[in-house]
This record gives structure tokens, C-alpha cells and sequence, in this order.
């Protein structure tokens, strides 16, 4: 773990005074280390894309640290420096002589990086939390980006020791990423007992990114009363990635 400095579902803006709400943009996006449907890995066309969404905090799934398939490059760090935000990154395992994982972007510094361990399955795996702290509100909010993994058992056993882990948690909390699940199944039957899962509306395919058939990225928060939804909804971009970006507009309610 470490850290660097550096038309879908809208609902209308609830009545709040600039000063009592927090307005967050929530890019996830699996970006398959960085190669594109035309087989080429670039990190600035990337950077170039989540420039031009402007989102405050960026989950990033399959993430490469040094290994030699991307280069020996640590793409959290360029993705940083090209985006001017923070970041963390998040280890799964070793590969290729450098690591495999996930990331975090945030255009506010990080407080605090914690990447927690789940339940090993073909591939080991984590849930990676940030702590970060609007600047409207004062409030600590923790953004945990999630890439679940491979079959139906694996993922059920990560999403219980992911409530497990954030059970007594009392900020609020933003869950993004990449389930492998889809909506109904029994990983997301569970995680809807105590997050709210997000509606995309009728765009909600979020896989492959050609032809989009599977709606398996998803936006989660908890608690229930204190996000309001101005926008959320997968992205057009089929060539950067095998997966559509996902985005959500957010409003952080003040707490009771």
C-alpha cells in the first residue's frame, strides 16, 4: 500500500443551501491495465478521459504496479501525475515482477489508505478504502473501490467479509467497482440489506464495453438517508477499456 500526492438516472437536487450539502462525482471504471479494445496500452488516453469527466474520486479496477506486461510503469502513480489527483493503490498478489491490484484517484488528499483483505479464491483479493474529506462538508467519507472474483462462491465469501470489515464503520461510505455480479444475483441480494444500490435506469449495461450485455459495475452507499442522487449511468467509451466507465453525481447529505 502506498500513497502519492500530486442520458441516465437523474433525480432533481434536493432543496439544500451550498453550505449543508457536498456534491461528489464518482467515476468507476475497469480499465484492464490500461489496454484498449485495439490492443494498445495507453495511460494517457486514460488520464485524457477522466480528465474530461472531472470526477473528485476515481475507483480503478485491474491495476498495474511495475510488471512487465505494462512496461515495468506503475500506472497509479502516472495516472496521479496526469490527472493531478491522489492516489493508492491497492495490491491483489504478485505479477510479472511487480503487482497486480487496484486504485483510487481523489481530488481531495487522502487522510487514510487501508487495503483489506478478502477471501482468496483463483486470484487473491482486496477491498481498498480511502478516507477522504470533502471540503464543503468537514466530514471524513471513505470511498472503497472493489473488483470481486471468479465464481459465484468466491464472490458471496468477499462481499460478507466486506460487511464484515465496514459493519462498525461510521463514516459514510461509497462502494464502486467491479462486482461480477449482476443484479438479482445472490451477491448483490445480500449487499442490498444494508447499501443502497444504485439504479442506472434503462442504460445500464456496463459490459463488455462493444455491445454492452451485463450490468456488473456498480455504484453502492450506506447509510440509507444521507446520499441524494443527481446523476448516474455508464459512460460511452468502447475503445479504452472491455469495460463501459460508470458514473454518479452524488449528494452527501449533512448528518442528522
Amino acid at each position: 500500500m502506498w500513497l502519492i500526492g500530486a442520458c441516465g438516472c437523474t433525480a432533481q437536487q434536493p432543496d439544500l443551501t451550498s453550505d449543508e450539502q457536498s456534491t461528489i462525482r464518482v467515476l468507476a471504471y475497469n480499465i484492464h491495465h490500461g489496454e484498449g479494445m485495439d490492443e494498445v496500452t495507453d495511460l494517457d488516453r486514460i488520464a485524457a478521459f477522466i480528465r474530461e469527466v472531472d470526477p473528485d474520486v476515481v475507483t480503478l479496477q485491474e491495476v498495474d504496479s511495475v510488471t512487465e506486461r505494462t512496461g515495468r510503469v506503475d500506472q497509479a502513480a502516472v495516472l496521479a501525475e496526469l490527472t493531478g489527483m491522489h492516489a493508492a493503490f491497492g495490491r491483489f498478489m504478485p505479477y510479472q515482477g511487480g503487482a497486480y491490484g487496484m486504485a483510487v484517484l481523489s481530488r481531495w488528499p487522502i487522510r487514510e489508505a487501508t487495503n483489506w483483505r478478502l477471501t482468496d479464491g483463483e486470484e487473491p483479493r482486496t477491498a481498498l478504502g480511502v478516507t477522504v474529506r470533502p471540503t464543503e462538508s468537514g466530514e471524513d467519507l471513505l470511498v472503497v473501490g472493489i473488483h470481486f472474483y471468479r465464481t459465484v462462491e468466491e464472490r458471496l465469501a468477499q462481499a460478507v467479509d466486506l460487511e464484515e470489515i465496514l459493519v462498525s464503520e461510521t463514516s459514510p461510505v461509497i462502494l464502486a467497482g467491479d462486482f461480477n455480479s449482476t443484479p438479482g444475483s445472490e451477491v448483490m441480494e445480500f449487499l442490498s440489506a444494508n447499501w443502497s444500490v444504485l439504479d442506472k435506469g434503462d442504460d445500464h449495461f456496463t459490459f463488455p464495453s462493444y455491445g454492452p450485455e451485463r450490468e456488473i459495475d456498480f455504484v453502492l452507499t450506506r447509510p440509507r438517508g444521507r446520499f441524494d442522487v443527481l446523476e448516474h449511468r455508464p459512460l460511452h467509451e468502447p475503445l479504452l477499456s472491455d469495460h463501459r466507465p460508470l458514473l454518479a453525481e452524488l449528494i452527501l447529505r449533512p448528518e442528522p
